[in-house]
């Protein structure tokens, strides 16, 4: 299977938090997912831990390559940018991934926050998303329990799902 791509100083492991969530399921594909991701004005729909979607720069509402935009997430007002975006393409897993940052000084964090979504064997697919933060809040979100980002991501991803398979009918 495909994995993330991660960029220095962002690798699980050498970061000060780390979640991964993962859901492989029959009858969507990565075309059916692929715009509940891509479009960010979507995402509150779905999930309801996010909020406050907009652009910078009159771009959107789609996410490409070297998109800024803006979204509130875990109580953190969240500036975002695109660094990595492959659209779906027969045969090759569609990605997605940005840089985010929220505060300043002591309080900031830094997020790279990335999909991977993937057709698989049998008219299934395979949604995956994972996060590495830095920072004095990822230092407290990782030993706060339950979990917060591995109970929020789980719920984008089961929300995601639960949005294009309401679309695919």
């Amino acid at each position: 299977m495909s994995y993330i791509q991660w960029p220095a100083g962002y690798v699980p492991g050498f970061t000060d938090n780390f979640c991964s969530n993962e859901v492989i399921v029959a009858g969507l594909t990565t075309a059916d997912v692929w715009p509940f991701l891509n479009e960010p004005g979507r995402w509150p729909d779905y999930y309801r831990n996010s909020a406050d979607v907009r652009f910078h720069d009159g771009r959107g509402p789609a996410l490409e390559n070297g998109v800024r935009f803006f979204f509130s997430t875990f109580g953190f007002p969240v500036e975002s940018q695109v660094v990595e975006h492959v659209p779906p393409v027969e045969g090759q897993p569609a990605r997605v991934a940005w840089h985010g940052w929220s505060g300043e000084g002591d309080g900031r964090l830094d997020v790279h926050h990335a999909w991977l979504i993937e057709d698989l064997s049998g008219g299934r697919v395979r949604i995956l998303t994972q996060e590495t933060q830095n920072g004095a809040p990822a230092r407290e979100l990782a030993t706060a329990r339950p979990n917060p980002m591995i109970n929020g991501h789980q719920e984008w991803l089961d929300g995601l799902v639960a949005a294009a398979r309401a679309a695919r009918g």
